[in-house]
């Protein structure tokens, strides 16, 4: 686990280990979200990146329309 500090100004700066890792680049848009006492950071990614994330996963579950057969 890294350890960062924050910045008289709020700011944090992600090691280089987990920017590499995510795959995050200058000017990439985070959300933020807080649960308890942790906070998340959760790149935002386009269309156009998510394209093909999916490819091989198992259609093969049974559908409502399928039910009203």
């Amino acid at each position: 686990m890294c350890k960062v500090t924050i910045s008289n100004d709020f700011a944090v700066t992600l090691p280089q280990s987990v920017r590499d890792e995510l795959g995050l680049y200058v000017g990439q848009r985070l959300a933020v979200a807080s649960s308890g006492e942790r906070v998340y950071l959760v790149p935002l990614r386009s269309a156009a990146d998510l394209r093909g994330s999916l490819r091989g996963i198992s259609t093969d579950l049974e559908r409502d329309e399928d039910r009203l057969v």
